[in-house]
């Protein structure tokens, strides 16, 4: 079947999120199926194309088809300077995938009685927000859809300084939520109850967890969801926690765009906390998002209301594109929706999706930020990988 690439997921997310960079490093390609022997198959070509061709350092996946059967592929080198593998199924740091655990974590509080989706926000956090967007005239419902007119932390200093990234200098910077709130609530507000994307909109939702709850955001997010799953692989990273725990490839970054990559691995990832903070595997990630849409974490009343959508209505981002609680859908080639969410955080960036019912599923991760890379090759990787996954959704 023909099919006609579209943009993927969080490469429209990035480009809201201003979050663009770019540089090129040409890397050989080193591909290994799960028994570590070279396999070609329509995966494993996708893979070893944004390493060979498009100069991404490494790329990993997880596939899992109708029958329920898991397929790892990886692509390219692990370590730049040595030369290393890709481990199998490694982990990386997710991002903003981050987002629909936390709203998945919300729904389940919403499900067990404590918390109202279209109750306002002061109802939970009194007195936090105040500024050109006020605690009293937002819900729930309006942070995990986007829809607050909150402004994004990230949109300004330190994360963005005179129209540049300078996402360099964050990288030991442990900050606290409610200093990145502060920044928050201090930009512009967007139009009431359109849909823009915010950040800052995760660090309520993280605090109106832990308001409710009285336990830290990581313990409920785990509690909640990563142990029930299984999800050996995942974790909410500890206060100051700056390495990654597992067998994982090296992440890249550059800065400022068009300058080489460099190793970007160890970080604090504070900045990012329930906006984009967990790690995980494609394996694992494709895992819970199969789980949330099969109906295996929520119950049916909170997962309709997860996947009621609105137009994601902004410059650059592809018609029929919508977003729900912490969760997204786009339009398939065979007329299905693929669900899923996307992240990117500097050093890697994963996209991916699931079937309606969460039968099939398919997950790559990078070693580097797509907007990276020249403007051709971030478009080539978002086309290419978006293509994957309407292939494997639709088979």
């Amino acid at each position: 079947m023909s099919r006609t690439p579209q943009p993927t997921r969080m490469s429209a997310l990035a480009v809201v999120c201003t979050l663009a960079a770019g540089a090129a490093l040409a890397v050989p390609g080193v591909a290994f199926a799960d028994d570590r022997r070279p396999r070609t198959d329509e995966v494993q070509e996708t893979l070893d194309h944004l390493v060979e061709v498009d100069g991404v350092p490494a790329a990993l996946a997880t596939v899992t088809d109708h029958r329920g059967r898991d397929r790892n592929r990886v692509a390219g080198v692990g370590n730049l300077a040595t030369g290393g593998r890709v481990p199998v199924d490694g982990q990386v740091r997710i991002g903003s995938n981050t987002k629909t655990f936390v709203a998945t974590t919300v729904l389940l509080l919403v499900g067990d009685g404590l918390v109202e989706l279209d109750a306002p926000v002061e109802t939970y956090l009194p007195g936090l927000v105040r500024g050109p967007v006020d605690g009293h005239d937002i819900t729930v419902r309006d942070l995990l859809q986007h829809t607050s007119g909150i402004g994004s932390y990230t949109n300004g200093p330190p994360f963005i300084t005179d129209g540049a990234v300078t996402l360099t200098a964050l990288k030991d910077w442990y900050v606290e939520p409610h200093e990145l709130l502060a920044l928050g609530l201090a930009q512009p507000a967007t139009p009431p109850g359109a849909w823009s994307y915010s950040n800052t909109n995760y660090l309520l939702a993280g605090l109106l967890v832990q308001k409710v709850t009285q336990r830290p955001l990581g313990d409920v997010v785990t509690d909640r969801i990563i142990e029930p799953l299984g999800l050996r692989d995942t974790y909410v990273p500890g206060r100051g926690e700056r390495a990654i725990r597992g067998d994982h490839p090296l992440g890249y970054h550059a800065e400022p765009a068009g300058s080489a990559l460099f190793e970007h691995t160890d970080i604090d990832p504070a900045s990012s906390w329930g906006a984009g903070d967990i790690v995980s595997t494609p394996g694992d990630l494709t895992t819970f998002f199969r789980a949330l849409l099969g109906g295996e974490i929520l119950q049916p009343a909170e997962l309709e209301q997860m996947k009621a959508t609105v137009p994601m209505d902004l410059p650059g981002i592809p018609e029929g594109w919508r977003y729900g609680l912490g969760l997204q859908s786009t339009e398939l080639s065979c007329g299905e929706l693929a669900w899923g969410h996307g992240g990117i955080i500097p050093g890697y960036q994963t996209d991916g999706g699931v079937s309606e019912d969460g039968s099939r599923g398919v997950t790559v991760a990078t070693t580097t930020m797509h907007a990276m890379l020249p403007a051709e090759a971030s478009a080539d990787v978002t086309a290419r990988i978006s293509e994957l996954v309407d292939t494997v959704l639709c088979s």
